[in-house]
């Protein structure tokens, strides 16, 4: 993703709600999960925008995003679990697009497009 114009107010929103108190690597990947966990409303359905090679979703693929997996498939980049195949598969959220989703929902996975597209790590 292209790096964005910084956003004062998202920013804010990431240092003190997010990622605050957070030392470490672990930490921040914690504070992120926990954010997305409480602020998402599942199910809600999501549009592929991007190839990842470890996730077999094409571009435009539509799929139902369920919830989040556990916290220890999220301490490097978060991931959302979708249905695919009859079965349950988590799959980066920065590899979707929510369609239809409220506020809160839109603005979370907003900040997270934004913390990726700005080169943040964990």
């Amino acid at each position: 993703m292209a790096k964005v114009k910084k956003d004062s107010e998202r920013e804010e929103r990431i240092e003190m709600e997010i990622v605050v108190d957070a030392y470490d690597e672990v930490e921040r990947a914690l504070g992120w999960y926990y954010y997305l966990k409480d602020a998402l409303c599942f199910p809600f359905s999501a549009r592929c925008i991007c190839k990842r090679a470890l996730s077999p979703l094409r571009i435009k693929d539509k799929v139902e995003v369920l919830g989040m997996p556990e916290e220890q498939e999220c301490e490097h980049e978060m991931f959302v679990v979708i249905r695919w195949d009859n079965e349950e598969l988590a799959v980066p959220l920065s590899q979707l697009k929510p369609i239809h989703v409220d506020a809160e929902t839109k603005q979370a996975i907003e900040d997270w497009y934004y913390w990726v597209k700005q080169g943040y790590r964990f």
